[in-house]
């Protein structure tokens, strides 16, 4: 429940404060769902994936706040039960190559041993190529961390910390139909290098309408302090419309 009212909140708070800036905001709204089956005569598992994006773009804003939860089971254990949610901004990002932006962001993953994590910060983003069949961004910055960990069964652990956040983020048109876009963060510690989370995320895109695309997305996560990772390879469909 409270992973849903903060959904709402992230998307009310962009939608009231776009609303009163005028009448020449852009709203990119896209929600995709992808999952895979294994059966077998003694194994069944199953991941689904569910992403919702609200992206509100002016002339030199940026908001953006993207939702994931992805739920899996392997013969009726939990295996995932993982919330991110992410509300960034960026200013002047289409209108020069040095950008700004500022990241407030929620996740909980049973998985990596997440009960909590919650992050904000700043910096800068450079925009290396821009043109409408590719881009390419690269970006770092500081965030602030306070985080609740269990990297034992019977053990909790509550620390804050300060985290370097360096990011490439690419897309490439690869035909009129194909696309290929990501994702990658590399995220240590200010305070100890062998305190990093890794966090990258691929997907590939068929058009086959101009609101629904069949997708296929490889994301991959690894917490040091927990030493636990994920890697989810899932199939299936995304819907957007521009308003």
């Amino acid at each position: 429940m409270k992973y849903f009212l903060f959904l709402c909140l992230s998307i009310g708070i962009i939608h009231k404060g776009f609303s009163q800036a005028g009448d020449t905001t852009q709203y990119h709204l896209k929600y995709r769902v992808t999952g895979i089956l294994n059966k077998t005569n003694d194994t069944r598992s199953q991941v689904l994936t569910n992403a919702l994006g609200l992206s509100l773009v002016r002339k030199k804003i940026e908001l953006n706040s993207n939702n994931v939860w992805v739920y899996g089971r392997q013969n009726k254990q939990l295996t995932n039960n993982d919330f991110t949610s992410t509300l960034n901004l960026d200013f002047l990002k289409e209108l020069q190559r040095l950008y700004y932006w500022g990241l407030a962001n929620f996740a909980s993953s049973y998985s990596l041993k997440i009960n909590s994590q919650l992050q904000a910060g700043a910096g800068i983003g450079y925009n290396v190529l821009n043109k409408p069949g590719i881009s390419l961004v690269i970006s770092d910055g500081i965030l602030y961390e306070t985080s609740e960990m269990q990297p034992q069964p019977a053990t909790t652990e509550k620390y804050n910390t300060f985290r370097n956040s360096f990011r490439i983020k690419h897309k490439l048109a690869l035909s009129q139909r194909l696309s290929l876009d990501g994702a990658h963060f590399w995220q240590p510690s200010l305070s100890r290098f062998d305190d990093y989370l890794i966090q990258s995320s691929s997907t590939l895109s068929y058009q086959l309408r101009k609101w629904l695309s069949l997708t296929a997305a490889v994301t991959y996560n690894k917490v040091s302090r927990t030493q636990r990772e994920n890697l989810l390879i899932s199939f299936g469909l995304a819907a957007e419309t521009i308003f």
